[in-house]
């Protein structure tokens, strides 16, 4: 047997455009099995559309996406979909079936994905809720529930198969101090108790420095900065220390590139 390679996703060279809109000019990346890796950039850099590229969704211009050893863009769909299996997905506005119980979301998966018969399939959605601390929820619908419990049941339904890679976008969006550090420590221990890899899609830069052992900086279409929390904070590069520390004056302007705001008004 050939040893398992301690990379589990590799991007080499990645371009990737939505027509005219370049999102990617050559970006490259590793992320290490175990470990929890963020992915931090400005609202619009792609962090959203690299998942998607991880999944299989969207197909690169040019360059690789490799999971587990394959390239995922030249697997078929049989192959597509035995890995897509393999991955847990929090996705970015939650995405709860609003028209089922908490119970049946998160059983979903199982329902779907396995031939597990029901009184197993309830142990295992007691055993879900009960790792993000919501087992009282179980008969409660999406509408029910706070922003940071939904939060949470979704984080409980993309690990509900112990996926090897979990996806988490913007997990963080719209949550209070407290529920927010409440995720962020629930990412780094459900990962650390599954064994499992994490990817965490974020622009808040607090929370997810605290729990993440890499993170990857997108600018520009390209990894401007990578590293270690405290190895990043330390930076005196431009953008890095715009964007860590939330200054006003950057690279990064407030004002979207457009004609001077004197021409749009009709003077001079």
């Amino acid at each position: 047997m050939e040893p398992i390679s301690e990379t589990l996703i590799e991007i080499e060279d990645l371009h990737f455009s939505f027509g005219e809109k370049k999102v990617f000019n050559g970006i490259n990346l590793r992320i290490a099995r175990g470990k929890v890796v963020a992915i931090l950039g400005v609202g619009g850099s792609g962090k959203s559309t690299l998942l998607r590229l991880i999944g299989g969704q969207l197909r690169p211009d040019s360059g690789s996406v490799k999971v587990n050893g394959r390239v995922v863009h030249e697997l078929d769909q049989t192959e597509l979909y035995a890995m897509r299996r393999q991955l847990g997905v929090m996705f970015q506005a939650g995405g709860l079936f609003s028209d089922l119980s908490v119970f049946d979301n998160i059983a979903f998966p199982m329902r779907e994905l396995t031939d597990l018969p029901e009184e197993l399939i309830y142990d295992l959605v007691l055993m879900k809720l009960h790792s993000v601390g919501l087992r009282g929820t179980i008969d409660l619908m999406p509408n029910e529930l706070s922003g940071g419990m939904a939060r949470r049941v979704a984080l409980a339904r993309a690990i509900a198969l112990d996926p090897m890679l979990a996806m988490y976008d913007e997990p963080f969006a719209g949550l209070d101090p407290i529920s927010l550090n409440v995720i962020a420590q629930l990412i780094r221990r459900l990962n650390d108790a599954l064994g499992g890899t994490s990817i965490v899609v974020t622009y808040d830069v607090s929370e997810s420095l605290k729990v993440v052992d890499y993170a990857y900086l997108i600018h520009n279409g390209v990894v401007e900065a990578e590293g270690e929390s405290a190895e990043l904070l330390a930076s005196a590069e431009p953008f890095v220390d715009q964007f860590l520390h939330a200054r006003a004056n950057g690279p990064v302007p407030f004002h979207m590139k457009t004609v001077p705001y004197q021409a749009d008004l009709g003077i001079g």
